[in-house]
C-alpha cells in the first residue's frame, strides 16, 4: 500500500494527489454534516416528512445539472485555465453556507434561507466533482495513462475513509455540541480545500484562447504616403498645395488608425466572445447528437426509468426510525458507517462474481433484491420482527448494509455501461450527462417519496399509513424489471 502511494506521489506529485484526496474525503465526509441538516429539519423546524423530503429534492437539484459545469470549464478558460479557477469558484460555494448558517441562528432557522444555503453548497459540491473528474482524465490522458484505474481507487477510497469518518463523527457530534457548531466545524473542509487550490499549478491555455492583437493599424501609421511630392520644385504654389494636402492625408490616417486600434480591440473582445458561443455550441451539438443515438438513449432512460418508478421513502424513514423507534443519532451514525461498509462488500462481489453475468440479469437480481429490502422495512413497520424476537436495532443495521450492497450492484452496471457507450471526444461531459440523469432521476424519485407520504398523510408522529406506504414501493420495484429490454441484450459487466 505505501509504495503504491509512493509510485503515484512520484508520477502525479505530491500536491495533485493531496488535491484529489481532500476533495473525494470532504465528499464523503458530508455525512457528517448531513446528519446534522435532517435533525434541524426534524426538531428545530418541525418540518413533516413530505416537506423535509421535498427540501432535500430541492437542495440536491445542482447534481443533476453536472455536464453544464463540464460545459463551462471546458470551453470558457477564466484567466487562460479551466480547472483551477473553477476549483476555487466551487469551494467558495461549498464554504460560505455552512459559515453563514453557522454564525447566523435565525437564517438556521428558515425553512426558505436553509433550502437556498443547501442548494448553493451542493452546487459547489457538484461543480468541485466535475472539475476534479476532469483533472484526473487529464493527468491519465497526458502525463501516466498506465495509472488511469489507481487514481480512480485511490480517489473512491478516500470517499469512503472520508464517509466512514463523517457518520461516526456526526452522530456523537450530535449528542454534544449544537448543529451550528457542526456547520462551522465542516466548514474547516472547504476552507482548507480552497487554500489547497493554489498548490497545484495549472499551465495558461496560450494563444489560441487570446488571439493576439493584430499590428496593421500601426504599420499604416509607420508606412505613410510618401508620394506626395512632385519633382518639379520649382512651383512654390504647387508645392505648397502639396504640402497641405499631404498634412491634411496624414492627420485623416493617424485619426483612422487609432480608431482601426480601438475598433480591433473591441473585434478581440467580440471575437473571444464568438469563440466561446461556437465552442459551447458545438459542444451541446456533440451531445444532443451523442445522446439521440438509440444505443445511448435506450439504456439511460431505462436507469432514469428506475429511479422515477420507485417512491424514495428514505427520510419518513428516517422520522420513523427517531420517532417511533427511539433509535439514537449515534446508532444512526453507526448505521451509516455498516452502509459504507455494505458499499464496499457490493463492489468486492460484482469483481470477483458478477462482472462476467449480462447486465440484464444483475439489474433484475438488484430490483429483486429491493424488494427484499423492502420486505424488511415492512416486517420493521408492522413490528413483526418483535414477534420473532429479532431486535430493531439489528432489523436496521442488517438493511443499511444490504440496501447499500445492492445499490452497488445496480450502479457498478450504470458504471460501465456508461463508460462503453461513451463516444471518442466528449467522453468526460457524456459520462457527466449520464450521471446526471441518473441523479436526476433519483431527484425526481425523492419528490415522489414526498408526494406519497403527503397522500399517505403521514407525518411526524403519525405513521399510521407507513405499511401501505411500503407496500406500494415493494410493488414499484418490479416496475422496471418490465423495460429491461432497453439494455443491450449481450453487454455484460466488463468494461471492455
Amino acid at each position: 500500500m505505501i509504495e503504491w502511494l509512493k509510485q503515484l506521489r512520484k508520477s502525479f506529485g505530491f500536491s495533485f494527489l493531496w488535491l484529489i484526496c481532500l476533495i473525494y474525503f470532504t465528499q464523503g465526509f458530508r455525512t457528517f454534516v448531513w446528519t446534522a441538516v435532517s435533525y434541524q429539519l426534524k426538531d428545530r423546524l418541525k418540518l413533516s416528512p413530505s416537506a423535509s423530503q421535498f427540501v432535500y429534492s430541492i437542495a440536491i437539484f445542482p447534481w443533476s445539472i453536472k455536464p453544464l459545469y463540464g460545459i463551462l470549464s471546458d470551453c470558457i478558460p477564466i484567466g487562460g485555465r479551466k480547472r483551477i479557477p473553477y476549483l476555487v469558484v466551487a469551494s467558495i460555494f461549498s464554504l460560505f453556507p455552512w459559515l453563514v448558517l453557522g454564525l447566523n441562528a435565525p437564517l438556521m432557522d428558515s425553512k426558505v434561507h436553509l433550502m437556498i444555503s443547501l442548494t448553493v453548497q451542493n452546487l459547489g459540491s457538484a461543480m468541485a466533482d466535475v472539475v476534479v473528474d476532469a483533472m484526473i482524465a487529464e493527468a491519465v490522458r497526458f502525463e501516466r495513462a498506465a495509472f488511469t484505474g489507481d487514481l480512480q481507487s485511490l480517489s473512491w477510497l478516500a470517499m469512503a475513509i472520508g464517509g466512514i469518518c463523517g457518520s461516526l463523527l456526526g452522530g456523537y457530534a450530535l449528542t454534544n455540541i449544537e448543529i451550528g457548531q457542526i456547520f462551522l466545524l465542516f466548514s474547516l473542509l472547504p476552507s482548507i480545500q480552497l487554500l489547497s487550490c493554489g498548490l497545484v499549478k495549472e499551465n495558461p491555455l496560450g494563444s489560441k484562447f487570446l488571439p493576439e492583437l493584430s499590428n496593421s493599424g500601426s504599420s499604416q501609421i509607420v508606412n505613410g504616403d510618401n508620394n506626395v511630392l512632385d519633382e518639379d520644385s520649382s512651383n512654390s504654389e504647387r508645392s505648397r498645395i502639396s504640402t497641405s494636402r499631404r498634412k491634411k492625408r496624414r492627420t485623416n490616417k493617424k485619426k483612422r488608425a487609432v480608431i482601426k486600434s480601438k475598433s480591433q480591440i473591441s473585434e478581440k473582445d467580440g471575437s473571444l466572445a464568438l469563440q466561446w458561443f461556437h465552442t459551447l455550441k458545438m459542444a451541446a451539438c456533440s451531445l444532443y447528437s451523442a445522446f439521440r443515438q438509440p444505443i445511448i438513449l435506450r439504456p439511460m432512460a431505462w436507469f432514469f426509468l428506475a429511479h422515477v418508478s420507485v417512491p424514495n421513502l428514505s427520510t419518513v424513514m428516517f422520522y420513523y426510525q427517531t420517532e417511533f423507534l427511539n433509535l439514537e443519532a449515534s446508532f444512526l451514525g453507526t448505521v451509516r458507517v455498516v452502509g459504507w461498509l455494505g458499499l464496499m462488500l457490493g463492489t468486492f462481489t460484482y469483481n470477483h462474481y458478477l462482472k462476467k453475468m449480462r447486465l440484464r440479469r444483475i439489474l433484475m437480481l438488484a430490483h429483486v433484491g429491493y424488494s427484499f429490502m423492502s420486505l424488511l422495512n415492512i416486517a420493521l413497520v408492522a413490528r413483526t420482527n418483535v414477534v420473532f424476537g429479532i431486535s430493531d436495532k439489528i432489523m436496521v443495521l442488517c438493511g443499511s448494509a444490504f440496501h447499500d450492497a445492492i445499490h452497488q450492484f445496480k450502479f457498478m452496471p450504470f458504471l460501465i455501461l456508461s463508460g462503453r457507450l461513451c463516444p471518442p471526444g466528449i467522453e468526460g461531459t457524456l459520462f457527466a450527462l449520464f450521471m446526471s440523469i441518473n441523479n436526476l432521476g433519483a431527484t425526481i424519485g425523492s419528490f415522489m417519496g414526498a408526494g406519497l407520504a403527503s397522500v399517505l398523510n403521514i407525518s411526524s408522529g403519525s405513521f399510521d399509513n407507513l405499511l401501505l406506504g411500503m407496500v406500494i414501493q415493494v410493488l414499484c420495484t418490479f416496475i422496471p424489471i418490465a423495460f429491461l429490454f432497453l439494455i443491450p441484450k449481450e453487454a455484460t459487466g466488463i468494461s471492455t
